[in-house]
């Protein structure tokens, strides 16, 4: 069992953590780019998940790949599942639909190169794909309460909040009133703020996003997880939502609420 648990860890991609945020905290902003610049020719995207659809008991999961690559989605317990991406880069697989959560990793394998995902795929009961990211906020394909999708919490109290807005708003998130980060939705109208002021204490809080026709008001409780005994995540469901708790391919624990 820790075999598989290490090769499964192995197969998201650790995300750079801002320095003195412990694990799992928020990474460092991306790179600007380069206007007119060229995509480096042995790039590959990472795979991923973009859609499910549910039908006669079944899950059909969508995504896109490296064209010509061959996709695999496998479970903490070392069972796999394969597909073909075409010469647009687009695949499928189908999974029986089920009542707990599941998590996989994927990743997909383009001239004798294995390319991850960018985290984890989590199935929600729902059947919502979410990807779940290390020292990041998830990535829904769904929506959360008031356009606040997520809110990823480490063991330190470093945390992310992420979901949508217009794009390019300005945005700035609040604890209880006080400002903790700010930041702007991307052009995709999707935003990750970091909090940057200071830890987020265990227990219940308000999480005000303010910005451009935005006013996203939830509560959460950020009460650290307990110890992983029973393998690399744990899903529950809380008065905010969802409630995932995962081990990060560092070995630390990340809990990430998926708003509803």
């Amino acid at each position: 069992m820790r075999r598989r648990l290490a090769t499964f860890l192995s197969l998201a991609l650790v995300l750079p953590m801002a320095a003195g945020c412990g694990e799992g905290a928020a990474p460092l902003a991306p790179a600007a780019k380069t206007p007119g610049a060229q995509p480096d020719p042995g790039y590959y995207i990472a795979p991923r998940v973009t859609d499910v659809r549910g039908a006669n008991g079944r899950l059909s999961l969508v995504g896109e790949a490296p064209a010509g690559s061959r996709v695999r989605l496998a479970t903490p317990e070392g069972e796999a599942q394969f597909a073909e991406a075409d010469a647009k880069g687009a695949w499928s697989l189908s999974l029986p639909t089920s009542a707990q959560a599941r998590i996989y990793g994927l990743s997909a394998t383009v001239e004798g190169r294995a390319v991850q995902s960018e985290g984890y795929v989590l199935i929600t009961p729902t059947g919502e794909p979410v990807l779940l990211r290390a020292g990041a906020g998830a990535l829904r394909h769904g929506t959360g309460a008031s356009g606040v999708d997520a809110v990823d919490i480490d063991r330190e109290g470093g945390a992310v909040v992420s979901g949508r807005a217009p794009a390019g708003a300005a945005l700035s998130v609040h604890i209880d009133g006080r400002k903790f980060g700010e930041g702007r939705a991307g052009q995709d109208g999707r935003y990750a703020l970091a909090l940057t002021q200071q830890p987020l204490t265990p227990g219940r809080h308000q999480i005000d996003v303010f910005g451009d026709a935005t006013e996203n008001p939830v509560m959460i409780d950020a009460t650290p997880a307990p110890a992983l005994s029973q393998g690399p995540f744990r899903a529950a469901s809380v008065d905010a939502g969802l409630r995932v708790d995962w081990m990060t391919p560092g070995g630390g624990a990340q809990s990430t609420i998926l708003l509803k």
